[in-house]
């Protein structure tokens, strides 16, 4: 094998790897494109994402605000019943000792 023969089978191997390189790039860009239909259907999957992560955004910032009325009012009824509590406890204290200054007068 000369010289010029063997320029020639080189360059028919680079030709020939090339030519296949360049229809495995096409058949694979070939399958693997995507269609005009499912990019609208991506796009509607990312608008119907955006959409649900907004709703729940809301939802979690509706629920922290009712959370803090809730214990809100929690902290004013347990406010109240203490004031009930010890105004009962208070007037309990008062008839009894009611109670015992009319044994007392009736004791006389």
């Amino acid at each position: 094998m000369n010289r010029t023969e063997f320029i020639a089978v080189t360059a028919i191997v680079l030709f020939v790897a090339f030519a296949l390189g360049w229809f495995t790039y096409w058949l694979l860009h070939r399958f693997t494109r995507i269609s005009q239909s499912q990019m609208n259907e991506v796009d509607a999957l990312a608008h119907d994402l955006h959409e649900a992560e907004e709703a729940r955004d809301q939802t979690i910032t509706y629920m922290q605000q009712r959370e803090a009325e809730l214990t809100n009012k929690l902290m004013q009824g347990e406010a109240e019943l203490r004031a009930a509590m010890d105004g009962l406890r208070e007037a309990r204290r008062e008839t009894e000792y009611l109670r015992a200054q009319l044994e007392r007068g009736r004791a006389e």
